[in-house]
């Protein structure tokens, strides 16, 4: 996961669900992904619910996990 990836899952209310990968560096190779995951409502500011630090092979694994099982795809930035 070289770049910063974007999943959402549209909600009934018109609001979508958001997790947010992020790979971090550390000495020119990549160290950790940051995986925040959360919610947003327009024109409501974004809703951040929790934020982890992975090690890339789990981010891959977390990743495949919503996409296959649950209902998220891949997504331009939202804000």
């Amino acid at each position: 996961m070289p770049q910063p990836l974007w999943l959402v899952r549209p909600r009934p209310d018109g609001g979508c669900d958001y997790v947010n990968f992020v790979p971090t560096q550390a000495g020119g190779t990549q160290a950790s992904v940051e995986m925040r995951e959360g919610s947003h409502l327009p024109p409501q500011m974004p809703l951040l619910k929790r934020r982890h630090r992975l090690p890339p092979e789990e981010a891959e694994r977390c990743r495949l996990q919503l996409q296959q099982n649950d209902g998220f795809h891949s997504s331009e930035p939202l804000f």
